[in-house]
């Protein structure tokens, strides 16, 4: 026979337990539950970016890249997306999806978070290039309209993200697509990098670590089964196609802006006169504002006062100031050599 003291106590560690799953707000089922929702309405996100991206694209998307895209199994991804059609926004085709009105109106209003984001980002931080794109996805999920429009407006309106992706209005307008793929263009014909897509990851990284970027103004070598072989600020790279598949470009003429094939700062010897032209484009961020706090800006002069026994820093004389500027933060200026006689 079980003892009333006992008893008492086995209902209050049940009523305990319930306490803590079900109370209100707090409790972990109410918890669990809103983390599920939140998952899923992310997920759904998501997998309209997928849609959109490869109806822009031309492409076709399919069960099977969405599961691979959203990093879920086919079930789970099929399962979204008999929910997306039931809120009427995507439409099955046998074996293909499409976005419907209502679902592009939404994947537009997500890219235009995502790409805003890249460009806060490229533009006001010290985050590296091959983390925006992750950045972006971690934080495009949690802005109201009006931080939406608050962010564009302190951003100046941009056209398109640092990787050249165009960033749709508030209107769901949307630039179209620039260049070609960079293995498609004439050898010898200058060109200038328009886009370079950010995913996947690994591949971006990759072209991120050449020191490649939007505006970038290259001249094709050759294009090989193996390589291909270009110009870009006086060096020569070598990719394999996959890689620069990656990279569209556009000619020069087409209007397309481009950096000028200027020296840089690092390469300026004791006894020359430097004037500064531009930053180079690849220089974003705090690394810019610093550069220009120091008083880096087009046309002014600058010159070489020494340089350390390991040749890395080197220390300018500039605006009667001296600064150390390591050889890193000197490529990223691009100068015009005065003749001294």
């Amino acid at each position: 026979m079980i003892e009333p003291l006992t008893a008492l106590l086995g209902a209050a560690a049940i009523l305990g337990c319930a306490w803590f799953l079900f109370q209100p707000v707090s409790g972990y089922f109410w918890r669990w539950r809103q983390a599920r929702r939140l998952t899923e309405r992310v997920l759904t996100e998501d997998l309209l970016k997928h849609i959109y991206n490869c109806e822009y694209q031309q492409q076709i998307a399919t069960v099977e890249s969405l599961s691979g895209s959203l990093g879920i199994q086919p079930a789970r991804a099929s399962d979204l997306l008999v929910r997306a059609g039931v809120r009427g926004l995507t439409v099955s085709d046998g074996g293909s999806v499409r976005l419907t009105t209502q679902g592009r109106d939404y994947a537009l209003r997500i890219l235009r978070v995502h790409r805003l984001w890249e460009h806060y980002l490229a533009e006001e931080t010290g985050v590296a290039a091959a983390d925006w794109h992750s950045e972006a996805e971690r934080r495009e999920h949690d802005m109201s309209s009006e931080d939406v429009e608050r962010l564009d407006r302190k951003m100046g309106y941009p056209v398109y993200d640092p990787h050249g992706d165009p960033i749709p209005t508030g209107a769901g307008d949307i630039a179209p697509k620039r260049g070609t793929h960079l293995t498609e263009h004439p050898v010898g014909v200058s060109a200038v990098i328009v886009h370079i897509e950010d995913e996947p990851a690994p591949v971006y990284a990759q072209l991120a670590a050449e020191g490649l970027h939007v505006g970038m103004r290259i001249e094709l070598i050759e294009v090989l089964p193996q390589r291909v072989r270009f110009w870009a600020d006086g060096e020569e790279h070598v990719l394999a196609p996959l890689l620069a598949d990656h990279i569209s470009v556009a000619a020069v003429s087409d209007g397309a802006e481009a950096e000028a094939s200027d020296e840089l700062l690092s390469g300026l010897k004791q006894g020359e006169i430097g004037h500064v032209v531009r930053l180079s484009g690849s220089c974003r961020g705090l690394e810019r504002r610093r550069l220009m706090d120091l008083g880096i800006l087009p046309g002014t002069r600058i010159e070489v006062e020494m340089r350390s026994p390991s040749g890395d820093p080197t220390a300018y004389r500039i605006r009667g100031t001296t600064i150390a500027l390591r050889k890193e933060q000197a490529s990223q200026v691009q100068i015009r050599v005065q003749l001294v006689e």
